[in-house]
């Protein structure tokens, strides 16, 4: 199992009933145990306001609106989660001090973990769990640019989900 070296960033004030670091670090986990990661990785994770996602997805897709979750990865995969390509080029992917492998960054709005899980009627730890699965599968070079796409990266999320028993209900 790949251990998790989170560095977080807490540029928004609101505040959650659940640790986000231990949640963060555990899905990840889960996400890269099942993607088969044969590293350990290291991930950055700045939770944000409406404004200052809203600023980076401007700056960074060119689209002028609050999103949920940004994910800025580090690879790129010709193949998602092939990681042998790491092997190839390491200088490249891994921290030179600590050997880990550097996945990428994930930006979420905080606003928007309260507010959709009003929405879908479940807690804010299951909303943000989900959120942080779907910015690992992305780090990890999936996309949902297509239904069949978006199917594969759904199962995928629920099933790390689902592993860590962060169900709907919780």
């Amino acid at each position: 199992m790949s251990k998790v070296t989170l560095i977080t960033e807490v540029e928004s004030e609101d505040k959650f009933s659940f640790p986000i670091g231990e949640t963060a670090e555990a899905v990840i986990a889960a996400v890269l145990e099942r993607e088969h990661c044969p590293y350990d990785v290291e991930v950055s994770l700045t939770l944000v306001t409406d404004e200052a996602i809203r600023d980076m997805n401007r700056q960074f897709r060119d689209i002028d609106r609050e999103t949920d979750v940004l994910s800025f990865p580090n690879l790129t995969f010709d193949t998602p989660s092939d990681f042998s390509f790491v092997d190839e080029d390491p200088a490249d992917c891994l921290d030179p001090e600590t050997g880990n492998l550097v996945l990428g960054d994930i930006v979420i709005n905080t606003k928007r973990v309260r507010s959709q899980a009003a929405e879908y009627g479940h807690s804010e730890k299951r909303e943000f769990a989900f959120l942080v699965a779907h910015s690992t599968l992305h780090l990890c070079g999936y996309d949902h640019m297509t239904e069949e796409e978006a199917g594969v990266m759904e199962a995928r999320q629920e099933a790390a989900l689902q592993s860590l028993g962060i169900t709907r209900e919780v």
